[in-house]
């Protein structure tokens, strides 16, 4: 009988991808870890702690369903990628969400109750306790990410990675950078190790 926790990231990868739920479940609860992490810093304007846990464990799952080895070698920094991006988008969304009550007004010289719409002023004024200066600086951290991959990789790494990332072959890369497919190469080892240590 096969011991699921002696396995490699990517021989678990491999059997979730082919169906088996063990496996699956396995690389999950390796990386939940990971996914804390993750989701520490940011804050989910209307939601909680675990509203980010579960988001970030969307883009987990989604990381092992789409990881492709040719395309992206280290299996823990595509995860880290796609856990931190799934949570991004669900904390941009959520602030992009909560000017709502704007776009669906009542008006002040009705009476406290719509019977129309069924709104009653009080319900549509009461947003919650989104905390503005808060969303500001969640922006702020979510943007830096980029920044500091950026600021991490030289120019070449960074064109080398959006290529991959994109789903570019190192042949494709090399042939749009106009380089040779040993320096996309040399380079995504470079990337490699430089995220691996960001991670």
């Amino acid at each position: 009988m096969t011991d699921y926790t002696e396995l490699t990231d990517d021989e678990l990868v491999m059997r979730a991808q082919q169906g088996d739920e063990t496996a699956l479940e396995t690389v999950l609860l390796r990386y939940k870890p990971l996914v804390h992490k993750k989701s520490q810093p940011y804050y989910l304007a209307g939601g909680d702690d675990d509203d980010i846990v579960q988001e970030g464990l969307i883009g987990l799952y989604k990381a092992v369903m789409d990881f492709d080895k040719t395309k992206f070698p280290l299996f823990k920094v595509f995860a880290g990628v796609c856990v931190e991006r799934r949570i991004i988008s669900a904390v941009k969304k959520a602030s992009r969400q909560k000017h709502s009550p704007l776009n669906s007004y009542v008006s002040l010289s009705s009476g406290a109750f719509d019977e129309e719409s069924g709104s009653s002023v009080e319900g549509i004024l009461d947003v919650g306790n989104d905390n503005p200066e808060r969303i500001f600086i969640e922006r702020e951290k979510a943007s830096g990410l980029e920044g500091i991959i950026s600021g991490a990789l030289s120019e070449f790494e960074r064109r080398v990675l959006l290529c991959h990332l994109n789903g570019n072959s190192y042949k494709d890369t090399a042939k749009q950078l106009g380089r040779d497919v040993k320096a996309v190469d040399n380079a995504m080892q470079r990337i490699k190790k430089k995220l691996e240590y960001l991670v």
